[in-house]
């Protein structure tokens, strides 16, 4: 076991299955070195309820910082309004996102494509950038030299200032945007905009979540579609495609229903009939097909359809749509938006519906701008479509690797103008918003708090999971990795699954505080093999969010923190093995805000901080002791392993690849028996498996496996030489074990794991019963062997 002070160690202690080596001595160094520091042992036990609350304070820090920075973004844009005087022949120069750097035939810059230094940035995806000014990126169907056009950009120069301070004063920011009423958006760092395989630019902040949530209040919304014979051919495309772009304004805080008319009137989902449903993306994708299948035929009555949304509807606005060239029923469709505080509008073509559609929003948020309601608004989880556009060429396909895909939440607010002479006509300027990655949010629940099988979770009021270990987003499509259609209205129900009652779901999203106990099944090893724990969770909200924080600690030694003493100069000098590492997902020091320490791998850092070379670095000393403590602890492996190295010369009997060990701490032993090109499985142990790792989302699977085993005992898998991807190689057999420290009655966990480049079938196995090692021609992965010595008595080989 290894570990100390608020933190739990677990190691791994190599064990031999090979005959003539002995078995039970492999993990007997650990627990010696355990009982001579036997004194200054201490096992506590974690308090589930603090640990919550405190992860949420620091949550609720870090956010408040990102709202913090939109807020000084709303002061500055709203200022600079005031100030601006509208100039229809204004021209003005900017960098545009897609000219920058480009340059005509003659070699000369483009216009607005003047000159505009990028360098690649690891804090922002290692993509190109400039963090001292920011560009501009305009849909192409916004013309960029419109009057509107150019006086908004002019006016929105004055974010650059604060950008640029708001960064300073907080380096965890990531993407910083403004996005106009009228079209474009304003992106910091500037950064290059790469259009489509076809020339075009598809995006429009306008259509974006966090622009239309801050927008506009939450809202109730009955589609009424007319589908008499009046409506065939174009008409009815154009209808189709507008009801479709109504959809894409409508978020997690919306309800809508469609109504279709034309003889009679029908609900398009008959499911639906007299009510509202939820616009989550489920729903409204659904709407869409249903919309795509409406055929023409008879005559249209409209009052009906009007009255049944109506009788859906208490306080109603009507916004109508005249769709095609013909003027003839304009008048009347005028009349009814204007005497039902609405807006018409005509759409003639199908390049009309984007812009015309928008304008409800406007209306729409004309109570929130003059009652100067700055609300702040929270997505749901997605992922960042901004910098897809934003790679170069050869990376716009979906990178497996690319950190574009990890999963955001925005921030927003809107911002007004606060001119006397338009005040009252409550007039949007556009909406301000900043990125939150999720996963640099759950750093802030430090993966060593929570034991082996532990783990922490975020969902939204609205009961949709944020963060989930189980919260799979992305599908593997040949080479590329690609959203799940339904990736982000994935419910707390559906990942944990044994809360039939909702009594965690309905607790969190009424952001209570409080804890309660399940017996789950868990999938481990791509579903192959299963768990049965008892698991605890304890959860709470996060202030001013929508979002509620859970964390899982499993009953047993889960709970319970192993906390030992070294001193630095005793635990750096283990630490510095060459044979050790430290688990590189996990936050042993901060390296990601300053520069000059992106460079640095944890190690590096952590050796930095320990011999005071870099004060300025800040490191979590708990995990830091307790990495030190594992360090000095396990060190005696190092000796063992390499006397069992030098004494198993004879390479027709060998039959270990590597031996290892972990720690709770994320440190990580193994040396070698076989030369490196003759290991068996090239890819454990590695980045590449990331099941045989310790990551920020899960210990490794063989650690994982053992702690739930009886210290001593041996669990084996039997995998692919180079994976699960490659069953025709010959098999790996590895074995792990589970080495315990206990104080007061408690005990604590760690683990450990040999491999074997043997056929499974003559592989040796042990007994629980003797500890000895016993061979059989009949040892697979999932089998349970007797033991001749024990088959009496009806032991069995664990294998």
């Amino acid at each position: 076991m290894v570990s100390r002070r608020p933190a739990q160690p677990e190691d791994t202690s190599a064990r031999t299955m090979k005959a003539g080596v002995p078995g039970p001595d492999a993990i007997g160094a650990l627990p010696d070195k355990y009982k001579d520091v036997e004194s200054s042992l201490k096992i506590k036990e974690v308090d589930g309820l603090e640990l919550v609350k405190k992860f949420s304070e620091d949550m609720e820090t870090m956010l408040r910082r990102k709202v913090e920075a939109i807020q000084n973004l709303v002061e500055a844009a709203e200022e600079a309004d005031l100030n601006h005087e509208f100039n229809e022949s204004l021209v003005f120069d900017y960098y545009n996102s897609v000219l920058l750097n480009e340059k005509d035939s003659s070699g000369a810059y483009v216009e607005l494509g003047a000159e505009f230094l990028l360098e690649a940035n690891a804090h922002f995806s290692n993509l190109l950038v400039n963090t001292t000014l920011s560009s501009v990126q305009l849909p192409t169907n916004v013309y960029n030299k419109d009057p509107d056009i150019l006086n908004g950009i002019y006016m929105s120069e004055a974010l650059n200032a604060v950008f640029v301070e708001n960064f300073r004063r907080d380096p965890t920011l990531t993407w910083q945007y403004f996005g106009s009423s009228t079209g474009f958006f304003r992106i910091y760092p500037g950064i290059k905009w790469t259009p489509d395989e076809n020339g075009v630019i598809t995006f429009d902040c306008r259509n974006r979540g966090w622009y239309i949530q801050a927008a506009t209040s939450p809202k109730d919304i009955v589609i009424v579609v007319d589908t008499s014979g009046s409506m065939k051919g174009l008409r009815m495309t154009i209808a189709k495609h507008t009801v479709s772009t109504i959809l894409d304004t409508l978020g997690e805080n919306d309800f809508v229903n469609i109504i279709a008319y034309n003889d009679y009137i029908h609900y398009i989902e008959p499911c639906f009939k007299g009510i509202l449903v939820q616009a989550d993306r489920d729903n409204r994708e659904h709407f869409k097909q249903l919309v795509d299948e409406l055929m023409v035929k008879g005559v249209g009555v409209v009052d009906q359809a009007l009255r049944e949304a109506f009788q859906i509807l208490q306080q109603v606005r009507v916004f109508t749509y005249l769709i095609g060239r013909e003027v003839s029923f304009a008048d009347r469709l005028k009349w009814i938006a204007c005497n039902n505080k609405g807006y018409y509008t005509q759409i003639s073509t199908l390049a009309d519906a984007q812009e015309n559609v928008m304008e409800y929003l406007h209306v729409l948020s004309r109570p929130m701008v003059i009652n100067h309601d700055h609300d702040i608004t929270w997505t749901e989880a997605y992922i960042d479509s901004k910098t897809l556009f934003c790679r170069p060429p050869p990376m716009t396909v979906l990178h497996p690797q690319a950190e574009s895909l990890a999963l955001l939440t925005t921030v927003a607010m809107p911002v007004f103008s606060k001119k006397n002479e338009t005040r009252s006509h409550g007039i949007l300027l556009g909406v301000v918003g900043s990125d939150v990655a999720l996963r640099e949010l759950m750093k802030l629940a430090p993966r060593y708090k929570l034991g082996v099988h532990g783990y922490a979770f975020l969902n939204t009021n609205n009961g949709y999971i944020l963060s989930h270990p189980d919260l799979r987003p992305l599908y593997r499509e040949g080479k590329k990795l690609k959203p799940k259609p339904n990736y982000n209205s994935v419910d707390l129900s559906e990942v944990e699954w044994e809360d039939q009652a909702g009594t965690l779901r309905t607790a969190m999203i009424n952001g209570e505080t409080g804890s309660l106990s399940m017996d789950v099944k868990v999938p481990l090893d791509r579903g192959k093999r299963v768990l049965f724990l008892t698991n605890d969770y304890f959860f709470t909200d996060i202030s001013d969010t929508p979002f509620s924080l859970g964390v899982v600690l499993s009953r047993g030694h889960g709970e319970y923190i192993l906390l030992g003493n070294t001193s630095v100069e005793e635990g750096l000098h283990d630490l510095l093995h060459p044979d050790l590492s430290l688990a590189g997902d996990w936050i042993y020091c901060i390296t990601d805000i300053d520069p000059e320490h992106r460079k640095l791998t944890q190690l590096e850092a952590v050796v930095r901080f320990l011999t005071q070379e870099d004060p300025a670095l800040e490191c979590d000393e708990e995990l830091l002791q307790e990495a030190l403590f594992d360090a000095v602890v396990t060190a005696p492996m190092e000796a063992y392993w390499t006397a069992l190295a030098l004494n198993s010369s004879d390479e027709s009997e060998q039959v270990v690849d590597m031996a290892f060990l972990g720690t709770r701490a994320g440190l990580l032993r193994s040396s070698l028996f076989v030369g490196s090109e003759k290991v068996s499985d090239k890819r454990f142990l590695t980045p590449a498996d990331e099941d045989s790792m310790f990551t920020l989302d899960h210990f490794p699977l063989w650690y994982r496996q053992a702690a739930e085993h009886p210290p001593g005992s041996m669990v084996f898998n039997l995998r692919s030489a180079e994976g699960p991807e490659s069953p025709s190689e010959p098999a790996v057999v590895t074995v792990s074990t589970a080495v315990a420290v206990s104080v007061d009655n408690r005990t604590a966990i760690a683990a450990g794991m040999y491999r074997s480049d043997q056929d499974p079938l003559s592989s040796l196995c042990e007994c629980q019963a003797c500890l000895g090692n016993v061979e059989t021609t009949m040892c697979g992965c999932h089998q349970l062997q007797l033991c001749p010595q024990h088959s009496g008595c009806g032991r069995r080989i664990s294998v």
